[in-house]
């Protein structure tokens, strides 16, 4: 459709970290340095390991905690290092149909939420079963990038 596209996602392996409690920005902020500390190095082979995009971050209505995830490299899919902070795991997210919406610029919280609310009301009008109760963000871009930029919202399809 114009407004949304439905892509299929392999399983695949994430490192990830709960933030609990924080507003969504400051979650954003403390999980990405914890797992870019991870990438660094800050795990169990001393790996330096490559930045990769997407950046997701779980939204789920009503709560107050944000599961903020780095998506692992193809070639370290099969056997990541496991993290040394405790604060930090690996998992593997299930093969999925995801209803995406993309858009432009710096994405705030409320950016996203908005553009979750769009999605959401395409999908409704549109009679597409998604799961209602969380959204992810997905942001592709170093802040330092000024133009250009591309963020995601995704809801699972049912």
């Amino acid at each position: 459709a114009k407004d949304y596209e439905l892509r299929q996602y392999e399983t695949a392996k994430w490192v990830s970290t709960v933030i609990r409690g924080e507003t969504q920005k400051e979650a954003m902020r403390q999980g990405f340095w914890k797992l870019f500390h991870y990438i660094q190095g800050k795990n169990e082979k001393e790996m330096k390991i490559d930045m990769t995009v997407p950046v997701t971050c779980l939204v789920k209505s009503g709560c107050a905690d944000f599961k903020i995830s780095f998506f692992v490299p193809f070639e370290h899919q099969d056997s990541p290092p496991l993290p040394t902070d405790t604060d930090v795991f690996v998992e593997e997210r299930k093969a999925a149909a995801i209803f995406v919406r993309s858009f432009g610029g710096f994405a705030s919280p409320e950016k996203y939420a908005e553009e979750a609310e769009v999605l959401a009301k395409h999908l409704r009008n549109r009679g597409q079963p998604f799961h209602e109760d969380f959204f992810y963000t997905a942001g592709y871009d170093s802040p330092f990038k000024l133009f250009n930029r591309h963020n995601e919202v995704w809801y699972f399809r049912k």
